[in-house]
């Protein structure tokens, strides 16, 4: 058995986890000393859309075996126990051949792969509008197609666990029943979509809203407009980018009050995401600058973000240092509650008989830091060990 030390996330508690196999076996208050009494025991992050990380780019090429296992490495550096690779808007042949050879090492079983939960595809089928469309290529961006989806999964050996597309397209709202059917989430994201689109593809089984904020037009009508459309729809999840950059402070107040266990982290954090500060040239953003406080910029025209470089545990700390939700909260906006999404054990959080993912971190410092990580069970990453 395993013994982990430390603070309550929720109670503030000091407590020692026991786990057996990869499971939680007991929880334990503790009335004396506690051997990690600075750090907090929190359930292990989850990110359902990343593009990239550590100079690896997910929609380039298919990533090999050391690819993967840099990226599952240095993702779990950063609390993350679960996240879903996110491919986006690209020709059918590109798709298809980034599936399937990433397949080829995923289904053959190795160190840490259990942290992937899936992929998520963001496009083709998503708005051609200038804005919506945000820095997907518009060449490929087309009307949704159900044969091509399935072509696509049946490469991906059924891994897509998430579709992000827009129901302003003539058979959407078909594609987005037949998608739900067979057991993939359907997200409503880089949309112009009418509210009774939007109704109707709620109605039809979306169920989240991707980035809800970003991917969109400059300038919206007062009302009705589908950031509101979306917000309105209960049944709707969204998530959001908390990076201090993406959305303000007084939007992630409303999304907080409206959506409050529904609304979940995300990264969306492209391949730079982890880098040193300094210039790069990417296959999207062209020539871009990377400043020290985490910020992606276009070099020729700096007041434009080139994309996400922050970390959903960042997230967690943004929310935090604005007052926007309290700790525990905060956490599990970007652990418990995106797993309660996507269906996944680690929804049960620090809890007897819940999968054995959490995280060991500090908050002595200004930035927050990871100091152990646990995916069932087993230590993947513990500050100070090569």
């Amino acid at each position: 058995m395993l013994a982990i030390e430390g603070i309550h996330y929720e109670t503030g508690e000091f407590i020692k986890v026991v786990v057996k196999d990869d499971n939680i076996h007991s929880i334990h208050k503790l009335t004396g000393d506690c051997k990690n009494a600075k750090y907090i025991i929190a359930p292990g992050l989850v990110d359902i859309q990343i593009n990239g990380f550590m100079g690896i780019d997910f929609n380039k090429d298919p990533l090999n075996r050391e690819e993967w296992q840099k990226v599952i490495y240095h993702l779990s550096k950063i609390g993350v126990t679960t996240f879903y690779p996110t491919i986006i808007t690209n020709s059918y042949k590109h798709l298809a051949y980034i599936f399937e050879e990433n397949m080829k090492i995923l289904a053959n079983d190795f160190v840490d792969s259990n942290m992937i939960g899936g992929f998520h595809l963001e496009g083709p089928y998503i708005s051609k509008e200038d804005g919506p469309r945000g820095a997907h290529d518009k060449e490929f961006v087309r009307a949704p197609n159900w044969n091509e989806f399935c072509e696509l999964q049946e490469k991906a050996q059924g891994m897509i666990k998430i579709i992000t597309l827009s129901p302003e397209w003539d058979g959407a709202i078909d594609f987005i029943k037949k998608a739900t059917n067979s057991g993939i989430k359907v997200a409503l994201g880089h949309t112009a979509a009418e509210s009774k689109q939007i109704r109707e593809a709620v109605k039809a089984g979306a169920i989240l809203s991707t980035h809800l904020g970003n991917g969109a037009h400059s300038f919206l009508p007062r009302h009705p407009n589908y950031i509101w459309d979306q917000l309105a729809e209960e049944q709707l999840w969204t998530s959001v980018i908390a990076d201090g950059l993406h959305l303000p402070e007084n939007v992630l107040k409303v999304i907080e009050g409206l959506k409050n266990e529904k609304m979940v982290l995300i990264s969306d954090s492209v391949a730079l995401a982890g880098m040193e500060s300094g210039d790069y040239t990417t296959s999207v953003g062209g020539e871009v600058t990377l400043t020290k406080d985490g910020r992606l910029l276009l070099k020729d025209n700096p007041r434009l973000l080139a994309g996400s470089v922050k970390s959903v545990f960042q997230g967690v700390q943004h929310l935090v240092s604005k007052n926007i939700c309290g700790l525990a909260e905060s956490i599990h906006k970007a652990s418990i509650y995106p797993a309660k999404l996507m269906g996944l054990p680690q929804r049960k959080g620090i809890n007897i008989g819940a999968k054995a993912d959490f995280i060991l971190f500090g908050m002595d410092t200004a930035n927050w830091q990871i100091i152990e990580t646990y995916k069932n069970g087993k230590l993947v990453y513990q500050k100070g060990s090569v």
